[in-house]
């Protein structure tokens, strides 16, 4: 087996000290894990990609020792109108207009004007 490549020394103690920084902040340790999981199939060869997320990791551990993160979560993609359960669409099709709007911008656009002109 060779020796690892510095990339790959840098990224391993990235991860180390992610958790070390994640210890005692609830769901930090696990959202790190599951981050190092989820990109540990990328080729060797994928170097910019790498390169990317190691920047991202390592502006992530910057926020963690930075003293004002208590807690590390994520952002989940909400489910679409096919996903729901209970939900009968057929995916592919829209919503009716008597189902409301169909993001939180969409519908914000068109306000009543006050009855003096503003």
């Amino acid at each position: 087996m060779s020796r690892p490549s510095r990339l790959q020394r840098q990224v391993l103690s990235l991860y180390r000290e992610l958790l070390r920084a994640g210890r005692g902040k609830p769901g930090a340790e696990a959202r790190v894990r599951a981050e190092f999981r989820q990109h540990a199939s990328l080729p060797r060869s994928d170097v910019l990609r790498i390169e990317y997320l190691y920047r991202r990791g390592r502006r992530q551990l910057q926020l963690l020792r930075s003293g004002h993160a208590t807690a590390m979560g994520t952002f989940v993609r909400p489910r679409g109108p096919a996903e729901e359960p209970g939900d009968t669409a057929t995916p592919g099709t829209t919503r009716k207009d008597s189902d409301g709007p169909k993001s939180p911008c969409e519908g914000a656009g068109a306000q009543e004007t006050l009855s003096d002109g503003r």
